[in-house]
């Protein structure tokens, strides 16, 4: 058992029959009143996501999950297959289960999967990835990295702010947590 306050972004337990993982954590103090925890969970196997608020002395059942190292190798339109590194076993996870990590995937990269009771159940990225510039807007002689930002849209799809010196085509590393550019690459 973990005490409520305890919780933080993508902890992991089991409430009710169902498994869930933090998504935001809130710790509320008003007043003469007992602080109150509110926690916006997702539902790992179901895929959709709650609100629930909890008092300060409440406690969680605190579950058990495995990080294994995994290959992304392909998708197709209903699931993306991961192949362990272990075992070599491929593992299907929808894109449900996988969320928003979707915007940094790309095929041959090396992630961490969750598993529970032998079951994936998410993944968790590297905290920077590489990534290639698809779009963007010009470039101008002079311009610094302190100068201002552009959008560009990289080859997963997601748009950046860049700096303004960089060109279609240039690889930088993404920060994967907040999604904001980190260096040339």
């Amino acid at each position: 058992m973990k005490e409520v306050t305890d919780a933080r972004k993508g902890t992991t337990f089991e409430m009710d029959g169902h498994l869930y993982s933090v998504i935001e954590y809130q710790h509320i103090k008003i007043g003469r009143g007992s602080a109150t925890v509110k926690l916006k969970l997702r539902d790992i196997r179901g895929g959709h996501t709650t609100e629930k608020t909890f008092q300060s002395g409440d406690r969680l059942n605190d579950v058990q999950v495995l990080q294994r190292p995994a290959q992304y190798l392909y998708n197709d339109d209903a699931f993306y297959y991961f192949m362990d590194q272990d075992t070599f076993d491929q593992i299907p996870m929808n894109g449900e289960q996988l969320g928003d990590t979707l915007n940094y995937l790309k095929e041959g990269m090396v992630v961490q999967l969750s598993t529970y009771d032998g079951d994936a159940i998410g993944m968790e990225l590297p905290l920077a990835v590489t990534l290639e510039v698809t779009e963007t807007g010009p470039s101008f002689k002079g311009n610094t990295a302190q100068g201002g930002t552009k959008p560009a849209v990289m080859e997963t799809g997601i748009t950046v702010q860049v700096p303004m010196f960089l060109n279609t085509g240039d690889m930088i590393k993404v920060d994967t947590r907040t999604g904001s550019y980190v260096e040339r690459a």
